[in-house]
């Protein structure tokens, strides 16, 4: 596996690695979980990766409810925290671990605004885009719940989730401000929150006729 700047904490970040994502002003995040239901589907992992370069897998026991040094981290009000669809993640962090991630920059709502010119937005395509590299997703639903055993794949793949999606959210921010959308990009980040309160009480189609 050829993983460089990259380690694995059990439950939480410890304190060491904390203090250095603490400094900052992004973090490219992503989660695994055991499915697509929020309710249903338990939050597995928390994949962490700072401007540096350092990745970082936090393993989420079963039936754990609170990670305090994820938490410090991920409502930290002068970091940006970058995901790749981030209406799901933050959800899974809110209703497994009480974390109220803000502020938000979501890839996948950039990429909608940005590249009109195609309708392929998940994180494989907009990587291979712009970073000009091939994701291998290969592991992509597999089984995240056996988090003391995972495979030398899982954790290649987890980590890569996360690694280019800094660079990507400058080259997609450069584009929206060129095509006069960064404000809107803002506004719609802005939103997440309230929309994934409703999405966990499970209110849908709120705003159709």
């Amino acid at each position: 596996m050829t993983l460089h700047d990259f380690q694995v904490c059990d439950r939480d970040l410890d304190a060491a690695t904390l203090t250095e994502y603490l400094q900052a002003d992004a973090l490219a995040v992503d989660t695994e979980t055991m499915g697509l239901l929020t309710h249903r589907d338990r939050l597995c992992l928390v994949q962490l990766c700072n401007p540096e370069g350092k990745v970082t897998v936090v393993r989420i026991a079963k039936g754990q409810a609170v990670a305090p040094n994820l938490k410090q981290l991920l409502e930290a009000t002068n970091i940006t925290k970058v995901f790749h669809f981030a209406r799901f993640d933050i959800a899974a962090l809110r209703h497994n671990l009480d974390i109220h991630v803000n502020p938000v920059f979501c890839t996948k709502i950039a990429s909608k605004l940005a590249r009109t010119y195609t309708n392929r937005h998940g994180l494989k395509d907009v990587v291979q885009e712009l970073e000009q590299v091939e994701l291998d997703k290969s592991s992509q639903s597999s089984d995240w719940g056996n988090a003391v055993n995972l495979s030398a794949a899982q954790l290649s793949y987890a980590a890569n989730d996360v690694r280019y999606l800094l660079s990507v959210q400058k080259k997609l921010t450069q584009i929206l401000q060129r095509e006069e959308r960064w404000q809107l990009a803002q506004q719609c980040f802005q939103v997440l929150p309230t929309i994934v309160s409703l999405d966990l009480l499970q209110f849908k189609d709120l705003f159709e006729h």
